[in-house]
């Protein structure tokens, strides 16, 4: 049995990064669907299908507890998975409970896909944890075409930031949630531009260690390697050719073998 995690392309390499530190021997597939990324500008039914088709692939690998490793995805297939399904589903929560409750100005800023703002699940956050503060939401457009393409710095980089973070400053957000698993790989310029003062809340720590939980609550017994074995715990599958998800994934880990990416069409 392993842990399979699904993105709609490298970013949720972020919450990967996160489930291998509490889990460092777990047997795990990620699946990356470049070749249809970004899901922020497609129908509810279009991700729905999307993920019934990444879910059947995990299962058949063996997946006993799945990570929805996108925002997008969560807002739009979470309770279809889970209806359809009977293994657990993980998905990724806004965090803006954490920021309102620690903002010291009243004010905080939310990052996110056009999907994930306009889906159910952000408004009910909001609605029952926000409720007291001032939430300034922008749609990072461009940003995960900048990271699928490995740009993750750099003056284009930053200036595009600046277009969705300058207006949450001048409205004096402490604290900006990122909505989105594509948007940790540019958190250095994220910090630059925020200054120190503001708190970046990435919600990927908190994922892992629920993903740990349920893991334990189910009593699942995940595959894990072998210390005596040189074999590598993760195996990565791609819609799109491996390039970019091998340099991408390697920025976490260079340790990992080129074998373990693969390309796969379904």
């Amino acid at each position: 049995m392993c842990i399979g995690v699904f993105d709609s392309g490298v970013g949720g390499l972020s919450v990967w990064k996160e489930i291998i530190k509490v889990l460092p021997k777990a047997s795990i597939t990620y699946f990356s669907d470049s070749a249809n990324c970004p899901y922020g500008n497609k129908s509810q039914q279009q991700i729905i299908d999307r993920a019934y088709r990444i879910t059947d692939f995990l299962i058949s690998k063996g997946a006993g507890i799945i990570v929805v490793a996108c925002n997008t995805a969560t807002a739009a297939a979470i309770r279809a998975l889970r209806e359809k399904y009977q293994i657990p589903f993980i998905g990724m929560e806004p965090a803006v409970k954490p920021a309102a409750l620690h903002s010291k100005s009243g004010t905080i800023g939310v990052l996110a896909t056009r999907g994930t703002l306009n889906g159910n699940h952000f408004h009910a956050s909001v609605e029952r944890f926000a409720s007291d503060v001032n939430v300034v939401a922008k749609v990072g457009e461009g940003l995960v075409e900048l990271v699928e393409s490995g740009e993750t710095s750099g003056q284009k980089v930053k200036d595009l930031l600046k277009v969705y973070i300058d207006p949450m400053l001048e409205q004096g957000a402490d604290h900006i949630v990122l909505g989105c698993t594509h948007y940790p790989f540019l958190l250095d310029s994220i910090k630059e531009i925020a200054g120190s003062g503001v708190v970046i809340v990435d919600p990927a720590p908190a994922i892992a260690f629920r993903t740990l939980n349920v893991i334990n609550e189910n009593n699942l017994k995940i595959s894990e390697i072998k210390e005596a074995t040189s074999e590598y715990p993760t195996t990565f599958y791609t819609t799109a050719p491996v390039e970019k998800l091998m340099m991408m994934a390697h920025r976490i880990d260079p340790q990992i073998p080129e074998s373990n990416f693969n390309n796969i069409e379904i």
